[in-house]
């Protein structure tokens, strides 16, 4: 149903979006560089430059410029499988058969490497200190599966996970972490950064990401062979020969000079950009202080994020009925409470973009027969949506109940002013 609104509310005059790039003019002339100099290919020094930048501001070994964060996962994801259980056949992905352990609610570009290489994903259930994997729910999936040697943990909307609990866990099972940073570059955990945490670790530079190139990636790691295999692997594993020689498996995945230039335009910008992040954070938290919600958490004394996407959850007894299928949301309104569906439509009608919060992994029809575990689960495959009494699925909960506010760092405090009162204003 469509959103009725209650009362008169002002409406943005220009729409306001979830996240977008924001520009500061060296791009265009990093752009211009590869241009004059003609190094419009994937290498050149702008790529140089981003990789240079990233892993000193990363504080890692090495940094490999990639088309996108999902390359970087897929070759992450790779390496491990490799280093794990050998050179696999041509034709065969270097997970086959093999499970590997996940992160449940989260966009389905960090579980695809695993079955892009022949692996099988079992989702690990989310907590409710940061909506990221649950190290206890962890716990149980090694107890399950005690011959899991891989986890993929990604940091959701710019919050980092509890990292050097789920790195101890992996240590103790002699397990390979990879870290999906795609969403929190520039977060830290204990005073590290993310995306340093896991033997391979991924960035990403998609447009709406806290730094763009409009698309882009990078693959972190401290291990020099690990990045100079990447770079011959993602240039279709040419090799040292004066023809083209191949003698493995290769992929087109090198990053653009040209998409470098953009980057590296962006990267001097990264602390201002995580400061109007906060900024939009803590005016949503002030504004809703008095409502049944809260923000998407976290711990300020172990971590700092960079609120890429300021996030809320509606309280359980302030919920209206929801009911949600695949594709289409409905909901009845009641007074004193609401729903995302409400809220999002309520967003939308004043000329802003809002979104749910990521529909967890073990939900997708693609994964809905894949094992996932909670913390007081038995590992068996399941599709239900949370059963208040029932298995603790936190990720289903959250979803239910969460939704992603407007969070682009150009949207003035007027404008959130704006946003702010409509979702008052669904709670009336």
């Amino acid at each position: 149903m469509a959103f009725k609104r209650k009362g008169q509310l002002e409406k943005l005059e220009k729409k306001v979006f979830l996240a977008t790039a924001t520009m500061h003019g060296d791009e265009l002339k990093y752009i211009k560089e590869a241009y004059d100099t003609n190094w419009m290919t994937t290498v050149g020094k702008n790529i140089d430059e981003v990789e240079r930048i990233a892993s000193e501001k990363l504080g890692c070994g090495y940094a490999v410029g990639l088309s996108s964060g999902t390359a970087a996962l897929h070759m992450a994801v790779k390496l491990a499988g490799e280093e794990l259980y050998g050179k696999p056949k041509v034709g065969h992905g270097a997970l086959e058969g093999r499970k590997a352990f996940c992160t449940d609610m989260t966009f389905d570009a960090s579980v695809n490497p695993i079955v892009y290489e022949g692996g099988e994903p079992v989702f690990i259930d989310t907590e409710y200190d940061t909506w990221n994997m649950d190290p206890e729910a962890l716990k149980k999936a090694f107890e399950i599966y005690p011959e899991v040697k891989l986890v993929m943990l990604a940091n959701l909307y710019g919050t980092p996970a509890k990292l050097r609990e789920i790195k101890d866990i992996c240590d103790s099972h002699g397990a390979i972490l990879i870290e999906d940073a795609a969403e929190s570059f520039g977060a830290t955990y204990k005073g590290v950064q993310t995306g340093t945490f896991g033997k391979y670790n991924c960035i990403s530079f998609n447009g709406n990401k806290i730094i763009t190139g409009s698309s882009g990636g990078l693959l972190i790691t401290d291990s020099r062979y690990a990045a100079e295999k990447v770079r011959k692997w993602s240039t279709q594993s040419r090799e040292a020969a004066p023809w083209y020689q191949h003698e493995e498996l290769g992929y087109n995945y090198r990053m653009s000079n040209v998409i470098a230039g953009v980057i590296r335009g962006q990267l001097p910008f990264l602390e201002e950009h995580i400061a109007q992040k906060k900024a939009i954070y803590e005016r949503y938290k002030e504004g809703f202080k008095d409502l049944p919600v809260a923000m998407n958490p976290y711990d300020p004394d172990t971590c700092e994020p960079n609120f890429w996407l300021s996030c809320m959850i509606v309280d359980k007894d302030a919920m209206c009925r929801q009911v949600r299928s695949d594709k289409e949301a409905l909901y009845i309104s009641e007074t004193g409470k609401s729903c995302p569906t409400e809220i999002l439509d309520a967003i939308l009608s004043v000329n802003a973009e809002g979104r749910p919060i990521w529909k967890p992994m073990h939900m997708q029809p693609i994964y809905r027969l894949n094992a996932f575990i909670t913390r007081d689960g038995d590992g068996r495959a399941r599709s239900n949506a949370y059963i208040d009494g029932g298995v603790n699925d936190v990720g289903a909960d959250i979803f239910d109940r969460g939704l992603c506010l407007p969070s682009d760092n150009k949207m003035t405090a007027e404008e959130q002013k704006i946003v702010i009162e409509v979702v008052r204003a669904c709670f009336e």
